[in-house]
């Protein structure tokens, strides 16, 4: 088997192995679904986790592949919209974080084969999807979102 296909141990280890993107996104209601899609990754895949929570008791342990990096976003500790003095609302950590993280990630062409799971609440989710699809000209049928949210045409 080629190591560009291999998604064994000593495959994923050579240094002209293809890496598999990701770009996956969750909250405290989707912890379940994260760590069931986590799991089928290969141990090789690359690319950023962000989950937002209420507050740091949620905090807890993702065993995700080694090459991608998890960040926790903790409402409790981030303002709302700048200028209003409000709390930050459900998604919003999410969509600032996400949306800054791929405009300044996923411009070039190669990252337009990265896979995109959004799986966190309807607001998030709809916001970073708007953005991935309007501003950065993602395709709305490359982007994995909860099927009740009706945001990607039927797969």
């Amino acid at each position: 088997m080629s190591t560009r296909l291999a998604h064994d141990p000593t495959a994923c280890k050579a240094s002209r192995h293809e890496r598999v993107q990701h770009l996956i996104t969750a909250d405290e209601h989707s912890l379940a679904e994260l760590q069931a899609l986590i799991a089928t990754l290969p141990i090789c895949s690359t690319g950023r986790v962000f989950i937002e929570v209420p507050d740091a008791e949620w905090i807890g342990r993702i065993d995700a592949p080694a090459r991608m990096t998890v960040t926790w976003l903790d409402r409790s500790r981030r303002s709302g919209t700048p200028g209003t003095g409000r709390t930050c609302v459900p998604g919003q950590a999410l969509t600032r974080a996400v949306t800054g993280w791929a405009d300044e990630m996923l411009c070039e062409e190669a990252a337009r084969a990265t896979r995109i799971h959004l799986l966190g609440g309807y607001l998030g989710t709809a916001d970073i999807f708007d953005h991935l699809t309007g501003a950065l000209g993602f395709d709305a049928d490359g982007i994995g979102t909860p099927a009740r949210f009706g945001l990607a045409a039927a797969r």
